[in-house]
């Protein structure tokens, strides 16, 4: 059994996505024509954003909109440390230095007490990830202090596409947000893609600027920290065949997390809350201090499975003992215990079963 099954939505969107790829192709318009300003505006208004700049990746939409929000080298950011290392990498590309944050060990994403205590130290900027589809809790709290600080707040949403606090989506509490569109997130591509979105506009204009080389004017080039990073026509015409199926993907996604949180009884093995809105599944994420035994055995039953993520930021080789002196106990605890099952919206309910059936039937 796969984490993940692809080729079930492929196959099952098989005749929109030809009509989307032949439409592009028949246009010959395939970079920043009529389907990327459609997606963006699709997505800005499914969001209840202003604004949607759509770009070649996820990580791209963090490093741009941080340039954008005015994070140069040198500058001090705050992030968490368990999330993949996606907004690290985003840092050193811009020359920044990150600051880690802790995490909560039951919702798994950083605190209001923590970002309190980054902008205390003086951060230039706060980045709050909703990891494994979880919307932070105290998102709307944390977006005050940031004002109140006049720091700026960037959400990653790489995995919370669809994710909501009361009437209000991920992605519009802060000065802006940054989405991926990889295959496997909840609204994904054919391929890569990322946005940045915001309500601000001289975010969405430096941003759009920014994935085209810098220019101000064609060949005239204004800003640096610029690339080439742009979503394809064909790519923004599928995500647009995807996107009004969204919300029930994520209810399906739910479901399963739902009857996994519920059915799953096992004193070895830690289980997430049960969300409602504020959570779309994105990954269904366990916890056990035997985390290596159950992957094992999972994979003799012929369930796969994976960890999200098992290396904090800052115990990275690449920093070598650049942050010796950094110990974030939660976030360490959770990078050795967690584990990820397969929860995916095509997953069918037998194949549910099987996995209730076999971590039920695991003896130490």
């Amino acid at each position: 059994m796969q984490i993940n099954n692809l080729s079930e939505k492929i196959n099952a969107y098989e005749a929109k996505i030809k009509a989307a790829t032949s439409r592009v192709i028949d246009s010959g318009w395939l970079v920043l024509g009529p389907e990327v300003k459609r997606f963006e505006n699709l997505f800005a208004e499914y969001l209840g954003a202003q604004y949607c700049v759509s770009l070649a990746n996820g990580t791209d939409a963090i490093e741009l909109s941080l340039r954008a929000l005015g994070v140069e080298s040198g500058d001090i950011v705050a992030t968490v440390a368990n999330a993949g290392m996606y907004t690290t990498t985003a840092l050193l590309a811009i020359g920044a230095i990150p600051f880690f944050i802790d995490v909560d060990l039951t919702t798994r994403n950083t605190t209001l007490k923590e970002v309190q205590r980054a902008l205390d130290a003086g951060v230039k900027a706060v980045v709050v990830t909703h990891l494994y589809g979880r919307a932070t809790p105290e998102i709307k709290e944390i977006a005050q202090q940031c004002a109140l600080h006049g720091v700026p707040l960037l959400e990653d949403c790489a995995q919370s596409h669809g994710a909501s606090i009361g009437d209000q989506r991920t992605g519009t509490f802060g000065d802006a947000s940054s989405f991926s569109f990889y295959p496997t997130k909840n609204l994904g591509a054919l391929g890569d893609g990322g946005a940045v979105v915001t309500n601000r506009n001289d975010i969405a204009e430096k941003v759009a600027r920014l994935r085209q080389y810098g220019w101000s004017s064609k060949y005239c080039v204004e800003y640096g920290g610029a690339r080439n990073s742009r979503l394809d026509e064909i790519q923004a015409a599928i995500l647009a065949v995807f996107l009004p199926d969204l919300d029930a993907a994520n209810e399906r996604r739910r479901h399963i997390a739902k009857r996994y949180s519920l059915e799953i009884k096992h004193t070895e093995i830690t289980l997430p809350p049960i969300g409602s809105a504020d959570y779309v599944a994105h990954l269904y994420v366990i916890q056990s201090s035997k985390r290596n035994l159950l992957q094992a055995y999972l994979k003799g039953f012929g369930i796969s499975s994976d960890i999200h993520y098992p290396i904090p930021d800052y115990r990275q080789p690449l920093f070598k003992d650049k942050f010796a002196e950094i110990g974030l106990k939660n976030t360490e605890r959770l990078c050795s215990e967690i584990l990820t099952l397969p929860c995916y919206p095509e997953m069918n309910d037998s194949l549910v079963d099987q996995v209730i059936s076999a971590v039920n039937a695991w003896e130490i």
